[in-house]
């Protein structure tokens, strides 16, 4: 039987846990938040840019799902052709904020294979991270 931790313990829920487990858990979604936290605002053919291995549909549906969470949002010029741009929430920024020292420590792993590393994402301009001030 677990022991009772008493006053050194908060009581969190965690049934929200859920679903954004299962958005940021997408292929993409990391790298898709860190490059548009990286410029503050892109459009999609920027991001389909700097992300080169992405194909289209995936970037669309991985936007879609990050504006729904609301960690992405999408915002739309009445202009004449449209424009629309892509900018992290406050949420999303907070999100990558968390997920940095994540993405860090995960690329400083010293069993890290650094040749497959460099062949998948050579032409990823945004396999540095830009940390936040």
């Amino acid at each position: 039987m677990p022991e009772e931790c008493g006053e050194r313990c908060t009581e969190t829920c965690l049934c929200s846990l859920e679903g954004i487990i299962t958005t940021v858990s997408k292929k993409w979604a990391l790298l898709v938040i860190n490059t548009i936290g990286h410029y503050q605002k892109l459009r999609y053919n920027e991001i389909m840019h700097e992300l080169h291995n992405i194909s289209p549909k995936a970037l669309s549906d991985i936007l879609k799902r990050l504006e729904r969470e609301g960690l992405v949002r999408r915002e739309v010029f009445k202009e004449i052709p449209p424009r629309v741009e892509y900018s992290l929430t406050e949420d999303g920024r907070e999100l990558r904020r968390m997920v940095i020292p994540l993405l860090k420590w995960a690329s400083n792993r010293h069993n890290l294979n650094v040749e497959r590393c460099v062949n998948r994402y050579r032409r990823v301009r945004l396999h540095k991270i830009k940390d936040e001030q």
